[in-house]
């Protein structure tokens, strides 16, 4: 079992005018997190627009990010859905491509009780051997995975890590003090990052390395090696854009930063639409902000 720790990057899925995946840039974008030196990639989450994104389209995005990633680095795919059996179903289809995690989410728009959130994942982690990240953003699924639900799901051996994007600093805290040896606590939050590695977190599955994954990555190496003045300097100078990736839904700001960038094109499959004018405005000024990082 391979460690996930330190700084993952969230992939987007860049599409071309007729809105179909652009595998030629997404190759660009594997390659360039690559050379930042990222510990690990997340693709097929909420950031990679997933739930517009066809069956074989997520089977073709997976294997691409396993042919170019080559064992360098770890691969978490995302398999998030409101359904248990869709879970199972999509943690067996993707198997055969060999990521080394699956990340799913707490079961959104359902609003299951904690029992449910605890059944639902024993359930998911029973149909593989492979290893499961929970993934806790209430703010996108409706419900609040607890502190009690998560520890009683950390006893179970393949489920190795928690997300969590809850927001609720005392919450997390609780839990990375109480998580048992071997259980990961990870950011899902970009923002409070810094803060929660200083307290015992491991790392974070980052969406704004989309756009800056070597300041970020180097943030979280500095804090895993207690130097925590130098990674204060990187939290501030990137705090601006942490904010700016959630000015509109994630992944419209982060888009329209790679477009000025030119490394994709900015498209985003409906219900998501492009960028406002004022994003890019934004988003423009805060690249000219970090580009010596």
């Amino acid at each position: 079992m391979r460690n996930i720790k330190g700084c993952g990057t969230a992939l987007i899925t860049p599409f071309d005018d007729g809105g179909e995946i652009d595998y030629e840039s997404f190759r660009g974008l594997v390659r360039r997190q690559l050379e930042a030196g990222i510990d690990f990639l997340v693709p097929l989450g909420t950031t990679g627009e997933t739930p517009c994104l066809e069956e074989e389209e997520k089977e073709r995005v997976l294997e691409t990010v396993m042919e170019l990633s080559d064992s360098r680095v770890p691969v978490v795919a995302g398999v998030g859905s409101n359904s248990t059996r869709h879970v199972i179903s999509g943690i067996s289809k993707l198997s055969k491509y060999g990521p080394d995690a699956f990340l799913a989410v707490v079961p959104y728009y359902n609003k299951p009780t904690q029992e449910g959130i605890y059944q639902h994942f024993k359930s998911v982690s029973e149909s593989t051997s492979a290893p499961i990240i929970l993934y806790n953003i209430p703010g996108r699924t409706g419900i609040n995975m607890t502190v009690e639900t998560t520890l009683r799901l950390a006893e179970i051996e393949n489920i190795i890590a928690v997300k969590e994007a809850s927001g609720n600093f005392e919450q997390i805290s609780e839990l990375i003090r109480l998580a048992p040896d071997g259980f990961t606590v990870l950011s899902g939050n970009d923002d409070v990052t810094f803060p929660l590695m200083c307290t015992g977190a491991k790392g974070v599955i980052s969406v704004a390395s989309n756009i800056a994954p070597f300041p970020i990555v180097r943030m979280t190496k500095l804090i895993a090696e207690g130097r925590i003045d130098e990674a204060a300097v990187l939290h501030h100078r990137l705090m601006p854009l942490f904010k700016a990736c959630f000015v509109e839904s994630n992944p419209i700001p982060v888009k329209a930063a790679l477009a000025l960038s030119g490394l994709v094109k900015n498209r985003l499959r409906l219900p998501l639409t492009s960028s406002l004018e004022q994003t890019d405005r934004l988003m423009e000024d805060i690249l000219k902000e970090i580009e010596d990082l």
